[in-house]
């Protein structure tokens, strides 16, 4: 009688699928902090400035008066060079541990390499720094809508390159709805509303009709650049009343805009600041702690699964795209009642590529992007300050150092930039 062996289940070591190999942190952020590191010594220290740079830590009328902040020029670059180097060994000893780098390397790393570059190209003058921090955050609120509107439609697979048009129309409508209602109310509830009406326009040429996503993008740009310019020429030269907006002037938050340096700079903005906080907030929430949001994501990732199990992929889109085209041209009423301005022929002027930049740079998450718009706008405003004082570096060099951070952002500096899988690619259902 035949017997039969017994089955070992145990899969043989040839069909047995490979052990993973633990993935390990990658080399390229760690060299591009190296030279930064090795600039900041070079720069800050070897060539730091003699003198001490000052900081004034109150603005006028302040209730809490501080002394100014004297930061003694090249012991202070020194110091944030070595600070630097120590930032480094330590990516550099996780990265051979096969460990990520720690959360708070590269943002301690930024936050010393931007004080040594202040106390660098202040050499010796004295600035605000309550007014360069709070100029900053105005200057960044038009990208932070943007670079929200950006992650909003995005994370449902619909580039928007429209943005730029979106705070261009909400900056039009709301200047021309303030001027005839004289009523800032109604123009910063009109703002919304030119977005949305530009979204529409992408929305259906996008999703409904499978045009290319950048192309339509674009396109809309134009258009709204043109159809402004020509009602400013036509209709808003010729009855100026349409262009004299009231303003949305600064509201105090009582005990909080008292407090210290950032009293002033985060608590006595206009009312559009403030919805700025709210809509960071209300984003990311919505995003990442909510069922819609967890939808939305998977629209953006995978349409495919999201439809097998009953998510409607392009009612998603559509209705994403929409709500972009609010977030952006709320944005827009920053450039006109938010400013105190009257509409301006391409007031926008490429803040809407801007805000493309800062929603790459901050990883499609509406906390990365507010903080790589506050970035923009500290550099802009930084700018417009070292104009006015002695600085060994020219103030137009500024303005590339938000473009070299996103270049660096993405090719490696925060780790892999990755738009959501579906990011641009149209759907359609079978």
């Amino acid at each position: 009688m035949s017997t039969t062996a017994p089955v070992d289940p145990t899969p043989h070591p040839a069909q047995q699928a490979p052990a993973p190999v633990p993935e390990r942190a990658s080399a390229r952020p760690v060299w591009v902090l190296a030279v930064f590191a090795a600039l900041a010594l070079l720069l800050f220290g070897g060539f730091g400035p003699s003198g001490s740079s000052s900081f004034a830590l109150s603005g006028g009328g302040a209730a809490i008066a501080l002394p100014d902040l004297p930061l003694p020029g090249r012991p202070t670059g020194w110091l944030v060079g070595l600070l630097c180097a120590a930032v480094v060994v330590v990516v550099e000893l996780a990265r051979r541990a096969g460990r990520p780098a720690p959360r708070w390397a590269v943002p301690a790393f930024a936050l010393l390499w931007v004080v040594g570059f202040l106390v660098w190209v202040v050499a010796g003058q004295r600035i605000s720094l309550v007014g360069l921090l709070g100029g900053g955050l105005v200057l960044a609120v038009p990208l932070v809508f943007g670079a929200l509107s950006g992650v909003v439609s995005e994370r449902a697979g619909v580039v928007n390159i429209a943005i730029e048009g979106q705070l261009l129309a909400g900056a039009f409508l709301s200047a021309v709805v303030a001027s005839a209602t004289q009523s800032a109310w109604l123009g910063l509830v009109a703002a919304p509303l030119a977005g949305v009406l530009v979204g529409l326009l992408l929305a259906v040429f996008a999703i409904r009709y499978l045009v290319d996503q950048i192309i339509v993008g674009v396109v809309l740009n134009v258009l709204v650049l043109g159809l402004t310019n020509y009602l400013f020429s036509t209709v808003l030269s010729a009855d100026r009343a349409l262009n004299t907006p009231p303003g949305l002037g600064p509201v105090a938050v009582p005990l909080l805009s008292d407090v210290p340096v950032l009293g002033p700079v985060l608590f006595n903005q206009s009312v559009i600041v403030y919805l700025m906080y709210v809509a960071v907030v209300v984003v990311h929430v919505a995003l990442f702690r909510t069922r819609w949001g967890l939808r939305v994501r998977a629209v953006g990732e995978h349409p495919r699964a999201a439809d097998t199990v009953g998510i409607d992929v392009n009612r998603t889109r559509f209705v994403n795209v929409l709500i972009a085209g609010a977030l952006a041209g709320l944005g827009g009423a920053m450039l006109t009642l938010g400013a105190s301005l009257a509409f301006g022929q391409n007031m926008s002027a490429g803040k809407g590529y801007i805000a493309l930049a800062a929603m790459i740079f901050g990883r499609y998450s509406p906390k990365g992007a507010l903080a790589a718009a506050l970035l923009f706008g500290l550099a802009t405003n930084l700018q417009d300050i070292l104009s006015s004082i002695s600085t060994p570096v020219p103030s137009q060099f500024l303005l590339m150092a938000p473009y070299l951070a996103t270049v660096l952002a993405v090719a490696g500096l925060v780790g892999r930039v990755r738009a959501p899988a579906a990011d641009g690619q149209p759907y359609v259902k079978q």
